[in-house]
């Protein structure tokens, strides 16, 4: 049920997947986390451990684990309302109620994650997850936020999302954090939670890509942090139910390894990369009658495409003969999914 996840201390590229699991951690580098694996309500093994873990990392030990649970008259924390707009509400007021719920959920420092979120998982999957926090109203870190954030937002179809995650350096540590970037009306901007102000939502205010990193850079050095690494998917769909992958790492950049000015043109490639995706539309996602009827419901949704991709590939001298035989019998023609 539970899973020690390490914020990135002492990864290397062998550890990669564990490293996108990470979470950033400023304070005394790389304490640890544990992953509530059994759903919600969580389990009494999850409870206890969770306290355990508490009265580990907490400065005042076992005894802030005893005030808490040993005190009757906690008040009852209410669920929050999800945010909703007028027709007339502008696309940086919509994120700003959107971050505002974001950060009144509160940022988990319990030291157990309540939400499991696999990276693997299409889509649809990841917005049931979110559809669970909105319902629970419990905090979370940063992960939860970025698919939170995606939820809340699929309604906006003049903004386009992307994961946008960062690796840094202090006192010998790596540490890892990952927000939502925005993309309207030709600025940028994040959503996200962290323990920092200055480490979450970005208006939508910046020119470029470049311009928005390089202001997450800037509040990292206020830390005493060196960015190493930044990492930056593609557009994700607004389709909640779509079985695709979110891509979260089309470009990995070494930014200490880069001249600002080579920073700059990686990432203005990378953002080309993904105004040319918008223009590419995605394969419709199953409809729930179809979903009941499909016999292999995990098959990769990228096959039908990569066979449509060998009949393009045929050698442009290799001409392809016409069947001379009569029309098939359409009565006894079926569809093979």
């Amino acid at each position: 049920m539970l899973r020690t996840t390490v914020g990135c201390v002492g990864v290397d590229e062998r550890d990669e997947e564990q490293e996108d699991e990470g979470e950033e951690d400023l304070r005394d580098g790389g304490v640890p986390f544990f992953v509530n694996r059994g759903g919600l309500p969580v389990d009494e093994e999850t409870w206890e451990q969770m306290w355990r873990h508490v009265a580990r990392i907490h400065p005042n030990g076992e005894a802030i684990g005893k005030r808490i649970r040993g005190a009757s008259d906690l008040p009852k924390i209410p669920t929050l309302s999800v945010p909703t707009y007028q027709p007339t509400t502008s696309i940086p007021q919509r994120l700003e109620a959107i971050q505002k719920y974001i950060r009144d959920l509160q940022y988990n420092h319990t030291g157990t994650q309540f939400f499991e979120i696999k990276k693997s998982r299409p889509l649809t999957a990841l917005m049931d997850i979110a559809k669970e926090m909105t319902r629970e109203s419990l905090p979370i870190k940063c992960l939860e936020a970025v698919i939170l954030g995606i939820y809340l937002s699929n309604s906006m179809p003049g903004v386009e999302r992307f994961p946008l995650s960062f690796k840094t350096q202090f006192s010998g540590n790596q540490f890892c954090h990952i927000v939502l970037g925005m993309h309207s009306g030709g600025r940028f901007g994040a959503l996200g939670i962290s323990r920092r102000e200055d480490l979450m939502f970005k208006p939508l205010e910046f020119r470029t890509l470049a311009d928005l990193v390089q202001e997450f850079e800037g509040a990292y050095r206020g830390y005493w942090h060196t960015l190493r690494k930044v990492k930056i998917g593609q557009y994700v769909s607004h389709d909640p139910h779509s079985v695709e992958q979110i891509d979260w790492k089309h470009s990995i950049i070494d930014v200490d390894k880069l001249t600002k000015e080579e920073l700059r043109r990686e990432l203005e490639r990378h953002t080309r990369d993904m105004r040319l995706k918008i223009g590419k539309a995605a394969p419709p996602s199953p409809t729930k009658d179809r979903k009941s009827n499909m016999g292999s419901p995990l098959r990769n949704p990228g096959s039908p495409m990569r066979r449509n991709s060998r009949i393009e590939r045929r050698p442009s001298g290799e001409k392809k003969v016409l069947d001379p035989k009569q029309p098939p019998d359409m009565n006894g023609y079926q569809i093979r999914v």
